[in-house]
């Protein structure tokens, strides 16, 4: 029989304040004055409780990559940042693309257990942009894959998509494109514009991605199916989604907390903490973007959680890889852009990092959130905490993020996976004892 745990005192997405008891996994009572004799007291007086986190965009590198992160460390970064749910991209070795692979992640997913562990399969196989992948077999395999991308390559053959879409469209499965038209975007090291001029980098235009974002939502219209937009980066997008959605077209889009905040003016120092891609954009484009995901236009919020070994960042800027680690400091990173000044409330916070991401991802157990009856999936965060961020912020072996040295507000104090306390007073909980719970 797993532990209970009375959470006291805490402050509910809505604004009220309720006790919340959990049992074998499960909110069981919600209200004042709950009580429980046998159960772990845990004081969240001053703490929001949120449903626990869901990301849609996850790079947690195993199996091939485990110099990089594993599942079990990506995981643990993700309960670190009051996730409770993750889609793992395809860009593994071998790729994501059969049955047997996203099998396999699931089932290192179960064996951790810090998060439910969803694969996300690849749309054409080894991710090479030439044959579809095996859709049918990984949405019918024990994973039940329903979300599809070869995310860090864009599907740039239109035939293909158009193929890829009306064959998830059968079992309600969505593709989320990677929106780069390669041919655009050959050699590029940063956001093209005066500043890529100053600096003498090759500038990634944000029309290569508004237009496969055009040309995919028309696919996604003639076709009748699901198309889900990976990291949208520019105020361009933004307006080609508002449109397509305006017409009825099946779209959904996310943006990344570090598009919410950073901006192409880091890159002046050459620090490759900023490489990503797409890339950093200028702060007109920021604004775009948050004012997008206030207004619906953009769904949700994805991390896009990147880690590399240190020696693949601390390089020149031209050999450094791409990508930024995410999961821990997502939360507090869209407090600051979004929450601080009053644009988003708790309740949107639940809807974009949780409730929304999860539907997307046909994941279940999330859409009535903190409810009894419910799994119990829940993140407790401080919102007068701040802190200097650090690397003993991060949970997983990922080093590079930007936001090293940053003030953020806020802090998860504790995560509730399936009733399985996670992090306790900040700190993950050692594998052992998630294990034993």
């Amino acid at each position: 029989m797993s532990e209970s745990f009375l959470i006291a005192g805490a402050t509910l997405p809505d604004g009220s304040r309720a006790d919340l008891l959990i049992e074998d996994g499960t909110v069981v009572e919600l209200g004042a004055s709950v009580s429980a004799t046998d159960a772990t007291r845990v004081d969240a007086d001053g703490l929001i409780a949120l449903p626990g986190l869901v990301d849609l965009h996850t790079h947690l590198r195993e199996p091939g990559y485990e110099q990089s992160e594993t599942v079990l460390t990506g995981t643990r970064a993700a309960a670190a940042g009051g996730y409770t749910a993750v889609f793992a991209m395809a860009n593994t070795s071998p790729v994501s693309d059969t049955a047997g692979v996203v099998e396999q992640v699931l089932s290192l997913g179960e064996a951790a257990g810090y998060a439910t562990v969803r694969p996300i399969g690849a749309v054409t196989v080894g991710l090479g942009g030439e044959q579809l992948a095996e859709l049918g077999a990984m949405a019918a395999s024990r994973a039940q894959v329903r979300v599809f991308s070869d995310d860090g390559f864009c599907v740039s053959d239109p035939m293909l998509m158009r193929r890829a879409l009306e064959y998830v469209k059968a079992f309600d499965g969505v593709i989320a494109q990677h929106a780069q038209e390669p041919r655009l975007t050959q050699g590029a090291q940063m956001n093209e514009g005066v500043l890529s001029g100053e600096l003498g980098l090759a500038g990634w235009p944000a029309v290569a991605e508004e237009s496969i974002i055009a040309r995919d939502v028309l696919l996604a219209e003639h076709v009748g199916s699901r198309l889900h937009v990976c990291h949208v980066s520019t105020a361009g997008s933004v307006e080609v989604i508002r449109w397509a959605k305006s017409r009825g077209i099946r779209v959904t889009a996310e943006v990344t907390p570090h598009h919410l905040l950073l901006t192409e003016d880091l890159v002046r120092g050459y620090d490759a903490r900023y490489k990503v891609n797409p890339p950093l954009r200028t702060r007109d484009d920021v604004e775009a973007l948050r004012e997008a995901l206030v207004d619906g236009t953009i769904d949700i919020v994805a991390t896009d959680h990147a880690p590399h070994p240190v020696e693949a960042k601390d390089t020149e800027w031209d050999a450094a890889a791409n990508g930024m680690v995410g999961l821990e400091s997502a939360l507090s990173v869209v407090h600051a852009a979004l929450v601080a000044d009053g644009r988003l409330d708790w309740a949107d916070v639940a809807r974009v990092m949780s409730s929304k991401p999860a539907e997307i991802g046909s994941l279940a157990g999330y859409a009535d959130g903190l409810v009894v009856g419910a799994p119990a999936n829940l993140t407790l965060y401080d919102p007068e905490a701040s802190r200097s961020f650090s690397t003993e912020d991060l949970a997983g072996k990922g080093v590079n993020s930007p936001y090293l040295g940053l003030e953020l507000p806020g802090r998860v104090l504790h995560t509730f996976h399936q009733g399985r306390r996670t992090v306790a007073d900040g700190t993950v909980v050692d594998v052992a004892e998630v294990a034993r719970a």
